[in-house]
């Protein structure tokens, strides 16, 4: 099984981009990020055609995300609401950052586009790590009540360490790489899960976003950003997990390339 994980920064804008890449790629499930675009106006029948099932969560102009599936997905569902209840979640399921579904054999797929955070101390800052603590919240319960094999992916707007920056000399100050922001991660991954890519790729200098100014992606002074955490049984039956930063280098690309990894299943 084959599992992408892609911030396309704008749905519409890089259709023709992720059309070419899911075929040429021959992906299962595709998580995409930050859709920009209301329900309505997906372009699911462009997926539909190649014979994929869409299932979509968004709004106009920022945030949302979608399940691009070979499959029928089961137990679909969006934002944290539908687990933990409105009072907890109301405000934060304003802004469409989450959405799940299981895929054959059994494997929960959570697709997440974490908030920015904007500068340290800002309110959208505090908004994020609200966010991250609320995420706890939402995985530790999924797994008390369902523990079957989990996929977490998505923009997580985190370097991890200090190998996902391409310069963390100053980090502590830098918006993404605060050691609140990753230790707020570190207790949602204490829950049981492991960055993957980390188990096939140990070096620095691997990211999966630069910034569309001065020339960051020739030079590579990029950050990764953009992970795919497993549990147990599913760590142990990935294969591989590897950036593809060839749609970065197309015209208008997003500013992001797609994170892939790939799973046996045989055996689950």
């Amino acid at each position: 099984m084959k599992i992408a994980s892609w911030n396309v920064n704008s749905i519409r804008t890089r259709l023709e981009h992720v059309l070419d890449w899911l075929y040429a790629q021959s992906i299962d499930i595709l998580c995409l990020q930050e859709t920009k675009v209301i329900d309505e106006d997906f372009p699911k029948a462009s997926f539909e055609e190649e014979g994929y099932q869409v299932y979509v969560s968004g709004q106009k102009a920022y945030n949302g995300v979608a399940l691009i599936s070979r499959t029928t997905l089961s137990e679909v569902s969006s934002g944290f609401t539908p687990l933990l209840g409105p009072d907890l979640t109301q405000q934060y399921d304003q802004q469409k950052r989450l959405i799940t579904g299981i895929i054959s054999p059994g494997v929960r797929i959570l697709n997440l586009y974490v908030p920015n955070g904007s500068e340290i101390d800002s309110d959208k800052y505090v908004y994020k790590l609200e966010w991250l603590e609320l995420l706890h919240h939402y995985v530790e319960k999924l797994l008390s009540q369902d523990p079957q094999h989990l996929l977490i992916c998505g923009d997580f707007n985190i370097a991890l360490d200090d190998r996902d920056m391409h310069d963390p000399s100053k980090r502590e100050t830098h918006i993404m790489s605060t050691d609140r922001e990753r230790q707020a991660l570190q207790k949602v991954l204490a829950l049981g899960l492991e960055d993957v890519f980390r188990k096939f790729n140990s070096k620095s200098e691997q990211f999966s976003w630069w910034n569309y100014r001065a020339g960051s992606f020739q030079r590579n002074k990029g950050w990764r950003i953009d992970h795919h955490y497993l549990t147990p049984t599913l760590y142990e039956q990935a294969t591989a997990c590897t950036i593809d930063a060839a749609p970065r280098r197309l015209p208008k690309p997003s500013d992001h390339a797609p994170v892939v990894v790939e799973i046996d299943t045989q055996n689950l």
